[in-house]
């Protein structure tokens, strides 16, 4: 796909994974709306990136937000082309010490807020002339369990799964569906998710 000019959708585009993702689409030539619920990182990155990144701030768990803010930005004249659902959050330990805060956070996250904004950029896509693409930010903890990693291993079979099916629903409309199950990276996701940070 030829990347210039198009307009991407990128969820948790506020710092590591998806800032990078956001920056290299915003190189290219792409306009990036980026979702985050962090106001001051955003903006940040509107300062860094220029006009082409526009700053959304938006809690992709909440279904009545998402809804709205998809209805209001886009229309038949201008919609996504690219949709990045990176957004996601981590927590590590024992299943019976697993604070149900932590099991919705993950939950809401990585699989609520995926089908939210997914549910409502599709049929957009649908209507387009050219391909567009969906990419979703899976886990090698989509592929593999890991002891005390059972609620996250739950959720990242889920996008692995959401990812295969809905490449065989939206193949046949021109819409590509790509699910990406990194291991380890460089970001805030280890310290974040109560794990310290090596080298490796």
């Amino acid at each position: 796909m030829d990347i210039d000019s198009k307009i991407a959708v990128v969820t948790g585009a506020s710092r590591g994974l998806g800032a990078a993702l956001s920056s290299s689409l915003v190189d290219k030539g792409a306009t990036v709306y980026g979702l985050s619920r962090n106001r001051a990182n955003l903006a940040d990155r509107r300062a860094k990136l220029g006009e082409n990144f526009v700053p959304v701030p938006l809690d992709i768990t909440d279904q009545t937000a998402v809804y709205s803010w998809v209805s209001e930005t886009f229309s038949n004249l201008r919609s996504p082309d690219i949709l990045i659902n990176n957004a996601g959050t981590g927590h590590f330990g024992k299943i019976d010490e697993l604070s149900l805060e932590q099991w919705h956070g993950m939950v809401n996250t990585n699989l609520n807020g995926l089908f939210y904004v997914t549910s409502q950029i599709v049929p957009f896509m649908k209507r387009k002339k050219d391909t567009c693409h969906i990419v979703n930010l899976g886990s090698i903890l989509g592929k593999t369990g890991r002891a005390e990693g059972a609620a996250y291993c739950l959720t990242k079979y889920g996008v692995q799964g959401f990812s295969e099916a809905l490449f065989r629903e939206l193949r046949s409309e021109k819409i590509k569906v790509s699910c990406v199950n990194p291991g380890s990276i460089a970001t805030h996701f280890f310290r974040d998710s109560g794990i310290e940070p090596h080298g490796n």
